[in-house]
């Protein structure tokens, strides 16, 4: 396997999109990586697709399928197998610019020496090349924690992360049953303290938001899967973040966990906030019966 950098493409009855993604990766300026397709149980044919992009000699690529459980199972699957420096997570529906491999490989010699980096975060657009990210953005090349940069700075929006394969195998996705559902900043959150991202302001990634896609269902997925938005609230509010950013997840906490059928004593123990706990119960008891009611749980 290529020791510089692997694009990991989890993906689940995307054989239309991948299309594009395949050519975006056969037109990249630099040819130094591999794609890892991560078939989570697809069930149409992208397994014949994938197979015949290989035939095609253009591109190295590996290709495994797996049972279906979600993205985040799936990246987990992948975890062992990865053998490069860095590994780039890009989505089936996703594309990228002719020079991000080029990009990514440039900045990484040189801060491939740095201590206490886990990776690189460039910058993403949507179909009309607008950026997802504006207005906030810190200054280029600059180096913080994922926390400091993205929460407390207030910039929500998707960003492009290039991980050190090393660091992300060290905090593999939480997986609970039954559960197909889990952001990946659980992941990043994990990450952030010791380990620093640099921050590129150059946009890399082309993203396209599907109506079937998990960030157009986000609230019904989190519901579907409650645990791990307990889990995910919970790092928030154990995480170095200014007190207004600990609203919501003060309110995800307790939401999700009635959802999860967590009893409150476990749930008020549990919590690293007991103040904020206290504070968000009532509030939040009042928006899981609208939710529930909306989306008849």
């Amino acid at each position: 396997m290529n020791n510089c950098l692997t694009i990991l493409t989890p993906t689940y009855n995307r054989a239309i999109k991948l299309k594009k993604l395949y050519h975006s990766l056969i037109c990249q300026s630099n040819m130094n990586f591999i794609w890892f397709v991560m078939d989570d149980g697809s069930e149409d044919n992208t397994e014949k697709l994938i197979h015949d992009f290989m035939e095609e000699g253009k591109l190295e690529i590996l290709y495994s399928k797996k049972k279906n459980g979600g993205k985040h199972t799936a990246l987990n699957a992948a975890m062992p197998q990865l053998e490069s420096e860095l590994v780039f997570i890009v989505d089936s529906d996703d594309f990228l610019a002719e020079d991000a491999v080029e990009l990514i490989c440039k900045y990484h010699d040189k801060y491939r020496h740095t201590t206490g980096l886990c990776g690189y975060s460039f910058l993403r657009t949507i179909s009309n090349y607008e950026y997802l990210t504006t207005g906030r953005l810190p200054a280029d090349e600059f180096i913080d924690t994922f926390v400091n940069c993205r929460i407390n700075q207030n910039i929500p929006e998707d960003m492009a992360e290039v991980w050190y394969t090393t660091c992300l195998k060290r905090h593999p996705f939480p997986e609970f049953h039954e559960e197909k559902f889990l952001a990946e900043d659980v992941v990043w959150l994990k990450m952030s303290g010791p380990n620093k991202l640099v921050f590129i302001n150059k946009a890399i990634y082309y993203c396209e938001y599907l109506d079937d896609g998990l960030t157009r269902n986000r609230r019904k997925n989190n519901i579907d899967s409650p645990q791990g938005c307990v889990l995910r609230a919970k790092l928030f509010l154990e995480a170095d973040i200014k007190a207004r950013y600990t609203i919501k997840p003060a309110l995800q906490y307790v939401i999700y966990g009635f959802f999860a059928k967590y009893k409150i004593a476990r749930l008020f123990h549990e919590s690293p906030r007991k103040l904020w706990f206290v504070l968000a119960f009532l509030p939040a008891c009042i928006l899981f019966f609208v939710w529930r009611t909306r989306l008849n749980k």
